[in-house]
Order: C-alpha cells, then sequence, then structure tokens
C-alpha cells in the first residue's frame, strides 16, 4: 500500500487548487467550503457529507462538484469503490457502508486531505513576502 500521508497531502493540495479555480471562487471561498464539508464529514460521516456537497446551491456547486469528483478519485485509487455514483457505491449491497474496517480508514484518508485542503487554500489566500528566506538561500 502507498504511503497514505503523501497521498492525503497530493490530494489536499489537488482539492484546494482545483476548488479555488472553479467558477466563482477563490481562495477564501475555497477554505470556507472545505472547512463546511470537513465538518460534516467529522459529525455525520462519509454518506452525509457527500449528501451535502450534492444539496450545496449555485454559490457552492461548482466547487462542490470538484470535491465529489476529487473524492471518487481518491476512493477509487485506495480500492474502496469502483463506480462513478459514490452514493449508490457506499450504500449498495456490500459496498463501502458495509465494510467497516474500509469505511473507518476511508473517512480518515479523506479527512486528513480535507484538513491539508484547509491549509493549502488558507496559504492560497495570505501568499506569502516575496523575499522568503529557506535554508539560507533568497527566493
Amino acid at each position: 500500500m502507498e504511503n497514505l500521508d503523501k497521498l492525503c497531502a497530493e490530494y489536499g493540495y489537488r482539492f484546494a487548487d482545483e476548488i479555488k479555480k472553479a467558477d466563482n471562487f477563490d481562495a477564501k471561498k475555497a477554505e470556507s467550503l472545505v472547512t463546511k464539508a470537513l465538518g460534516v464529514l467529522q459529525e455525520q460521516g462519509l454518506y452525509a457529507f457527500l449528501l451535502f456537497c450534492e444539496s450545496r446551491g449555485k454559490a457552492e456547486k461548482a466547487g462542490a462538484d470538484k470535491i465529489k469528483e476529487i473524492t471518487a478519485e481518491l476512493l477509487k485509487k485506495l480500492q474502496f469503490v469502483n463506480g462513478s455514483d459514490l452514493l449508490k457505491e457506499i450504500r449498495k449491497d456490500n459496498g463501502l457502508a458495509s465494510r467497516l474496517d474500509d469505511l473507518i480508514l476511508a473517512i480518515q484518508v479523506l479527512e486528513k486531505s480535507l484538513i491539508y485542503a484547509r491549509y493549502h487554500a488558507k496559504a492560497f489566500s495570505n501568499p506569502a513576502e516575496e523575499n522568503v528566506v529557506i535554508e539560507g538561500t533568497t527566493k
């Protein structure tokens, strides 16, 4: 199995970057949407998280669609789902909701990815000063 922290970092960046690029989104809106989605995932679970993304209105729809799209890629990469309809994949017989160990791991990986995404979005909205010293060199 792949290094999960590296995978979370990769997908965390993708979440933040692709949401920020969605229609009518900037870094602060991306951070806000990711924070809300993360809260639903942590408090209500994976199925509620996906329903939250489905239920977003016009202002957040493009960003929520990116979250669903990237979540599907991540869960496929981890071999937790096969199809593209995540809600159906989770609730079907022998779906992700019925495999407790896989469900818990999927939630943990997605949660960590969204936490990283939130920090990436925050970093996008607060760019560092132009002259940052990194390991003794000016960049």
